[in-house]
């Protein structure tokens, strides 16, 4: 008797055809968790059509990667962890993602990519098992190691390609659709390593256009960093009050980190702020070319003895006063490998559009200085002294 495939109806990108490892994979309860994380979450403050899940997205990579495993021709066993990898890659993600990733590292020093701990000591170890896959092999391919393992978690992976067009589907933003047909088609393995094969430079450099305007109009929308920040801010007050293990927090889903934060008297007017967006305000917004490397990508303890001072000066409580400077902007697509005259050279070696990208990103880097409205002006003057800025809010 013949078995029909099961499969699933997609947004993006129309049916999705399940194997019977992904079938099983889907039905485990960490999987099942995924549909209640929003893939941006904050950003949905921003654009209110963005409520797409990491669930969703698991299943386009999933797709994309069954896509890409057919497309190199490559052998059973490879092909099925690669596509396992990719269905569950985010499953280590903790609630509103990666807005809560840097609290979870502070607290149990592990990545959301790092989930062997998960997939050996789960259901989901247990199916991939059933299924004749080793899950600390996949666990290394989630990883981006192991043979073909950028497929997943690399310089231009399938987690890209899709996020790109999902999240351009649901804001409404048009810059992140990119071929990705294109992308999968032209995939090589050149001595082991994945590489897109001639005259495909254009096509790679969509992929970074495509990212590097997402991260200005979506990614880094200063609505969505400032809740983010406030979201950061309330996780660790939590973990550092100890209302729940951080073992426990990493496994919450987005309504049930509202409810601890609302519950938890520090940090209910927090909770309260992001559900009604009554969000802080930017008393400093200031480009790159006016921080001091002194200030730029700043280490979680600095950041917070830096809020003090200017809390401080400004003569507020601390808790009123949030700093938030990302790290140097970097452009993971640019180290892609293109097959050129039979040789593999990197994206950046061939591109000349690659070094105009970079700058476009320094320009729209932006260090971050948010307080309630009623003290905004006192922090302004207090965080432009000392962090050494004027103090602006530059567009």
């Amino acid at each position: 008797m013949t078995t029909t495939a099961t499969t699933i109806k997609d947004s993006v990108h129309d049916y999705i055809e399940l194997c019977p490892t992904g079938e099983a994979l889907l039905d485990t309860a960490p999987m099942q968790r995924l549909r209640y994380v929003r893939q941006l979450s904050t950003v949905q403050l921003v654009y209110p059509s963005a409520n797409h899940t990491r669930f969703e997205h698991s299943l386009g990579v999933y797709h994309l990667a069954s896509r890409a495993v057919d497309q190199l021709e490559l052998d059973d066993q490879l092909a099925d962890r690669l596509r396992a990898a990719a269905l569950v890659h985010d499953v280590g993600h903790g609630p509103f993602g990666h807005q809560t990733e840097a609290a979870i590292e502070r607290h149990v020093g592990r990545h959301h990519d790092e989930i062997e701990w998960l997939l050996t000591d789960s259901e989901v170890g247990d199916v991939l098992e059933e299924q004749g896959l080793d899950p600390e092999a996949v666990a290394a391919t989630v990883d981006g190691r192991g043979p073909l393992g950028e497929l997943v978690s690399g310089s231009l992976d399938v987690d890209r390609m899709d996020y790109l067009v999902r999240d351009a589907h649901h804001t409404g933003v048009p810059y992140g659709t990119i071929d990705h047909s294109r992308l999968l088609y032209a995939l090589r393995t050149v001595d082991g390593e994945l590489a897109l094969e001639a005259g495909n430079v254009a096509t790679a450099e969509s992929a970074l256009i495509a990212r590097t305007l997402m991260n200005a109009t979506v990614y880094g929308h200063h609505v969505s960093r400032i809740a983010g920040a406030m979201l950061d801010r309330a996780s660790e007050r939590v973990l550092r009050d100890e209302v729940i293990s951080p073992e426990k927090f990493a496994r919450l889903t987005d309504s049930e980190l509202f409810s601890l934060l609302a519950e938890h008297e520090p940090t209910a007017d927090l909770e309260r702020r992001l559900r009604e967006r009554t969000l802080y305000k930017r008393a400093i917004w200031a480009p790159r070319d006016d921080v001091t490397d002194e200030f730029v990508g700043l280490e979680y303890a600095r950041t917070r003895s830096l809020e003090r001072e200017i809390a401080e000066l400004a003569g507020v409580d601390p808790s009123a006063v949030i700093l938030d400077s990302p790290s140097e902007p970097s452009s993971p697509e640019s180290r892609a490998k293109i097959v050129v005259d039979g040789d593999l050279q990197r994206l950046e070696e061939r591109s000349s559009l690659v070094a105009g990208l970079d700058a476009c990103a320094r320009e729209t880097w932006r260090l971050g200085v948010y307080a309630p409205k009623p003290i905004l002006a006192d922090v302004q003057a207090a965080a432009a002294t000392v962090l050494e800025t004027d103090a602006i809010v530059a567009p």
